[in-house]
């Protein structure tokens, strides 16, 4: 009886998150592991090992900030079919020393473009987007960033 209600749960759409380091509940949040040793985190959630310091664990699995700050981004102009351009990609550097490649929402990318020092330094936060729908009719939930007030 419990295999049967699985299975019908497992077959129901739902939200999926786009990579296994993000996770949706309790709220949208990205995932890392941090080193026991040494305590450097990273952006995985299985690593053999310390990239740091060598060790060989054991990783602790952590939430990451939802907010940051972009390093550098690009304006992309040309993509794939049914890709609405141009768009912004950035690398965000989060508190915790980890570095996330994403798109950044809310912002006009031909004005970064003409006026790149608004986004060198910017202050964002993650959100939480559905970005696509699968074969078995799930959202496919996508993390990006967005600028914020602090």
């Amino acid at each position: 009886m419990a295999e049967q209600a699985s299975a019908q749960t497992a077959e129901q759409p739902g939200k999926k998150p786009i990579l296994p380091v993000f996770k949706l509940e309790p709220k949208p949040h990205l995932v890392g592991v941090k080193c026991s040793a040494c305590g450097a985190v990273f952006l995985d959630v299985k690593r053999l090992a310390c990239s740091k310091c060598g060790a060989t664990g054991p990783f602790q699995e952590v939430q990451l900030s939802d907010k940051g700050k972009v390093w550098v981004f690009s304006v992309i102009h040309q993509s794939f079919p049914g890709v609405k351009t141009p768009y912004v990609t950035a690398i965000v550097d989060l508190p915790e020393g980890v570095s996330v490649k994403s798109n950044l929402v809310d912002v006009d990318p031909l004005e970064l473009q003409k006026n790149p020092q608004k986004a060198f330094g910017m202050a964002v936060e993650l959100v939480a987007n559905v970005v696509a729908k699968d074969r078995q009719g799930n959202e496919v939930v996508a993390f990006q960033f967005r600028p914020s007030a602090n």
